[in-house]
């Protein structure tokens, strides 16, 4: 990889979290952030990376909104969890760390929650997590800012679904581009 910084799709996994029934319309921007993980949920499929999705306590949250889950592949189990971060959930961890991939695109809900406990959790095991500014959200702005402006200065490298996409594809000459350059549009 010419830059360290940068994704590869062959070092990629997508974390997509808890982006359930139980906060539709309840966090900033809404129904932005839930299309914008879509793209991701798209993009990863065009190009082969591994997904990685959790639910927060379904049976009271719901389960993954269907603008998202439709979008995943079939057979994905979805990772049911009770604590914050997904690291803590044992069956999350032995699905990433399986995957032996070291580069994580986080997105989901919430920002200054258990995405961002997921996100300290990950940088402390020397994955390199990328978040997607668009692809994430929380109920209120000063926890969505806060919560991104501590995982990036933890770490953490700041995205957008359109960077995520082109650097998972990094040329046009990429047979994928055309489906990518689709989403993004």
């Amino acid at each position: 990889m010419a830059n360290p910084r940068m994704l590869d799709r062959d070092e990629s996994v997508l974390v997509v979290i808890d982006v359930q029934e139980g906060y539709r319309g309840k966090t900033i921007d809404h129904e932005r952030m839930v299309a914008a993980v879509r793209r991701l949920v798209d993009a990863a499929r065009i190009v082969n990376v591994p997904i990685v999705a959790t639910e927060q306590y379904p049976k009271g949250i719901g389960r993954t909104q269907p603008e998202v889950a439709d979008g995943f592949p079939p057979g994905l189990e979805i990772v049911e969890k009770l604590s914050l971060s997904c690291w803590k959930q044992p069956a999350f961890a032995e699905r990433l760390t399986a995957l032996r991939r070291w580069q994580a695109i986080v997105c989901g809900i919430e920002a200054h929650a258990c995405v961002n406990q997921t996100v300290h959790d990950l940088l402390d095991r020397g994955y390199q997590v990328h978040i997607p500014y668009d692809a994430i959200s929380a109920r209120s702005e000063h926890d969505y800012r806060i919560g991104w402006e501590k995982m990036i200065g933890s770490g953490a490298v700041p995205a957008t679904v359109e960077m995520v996409c082109l650097e998972w594809v990094r040329t046009a000459e990429a047979p994928e581009f055309k489906a990518i350059q689709k989403l993004i549009k």
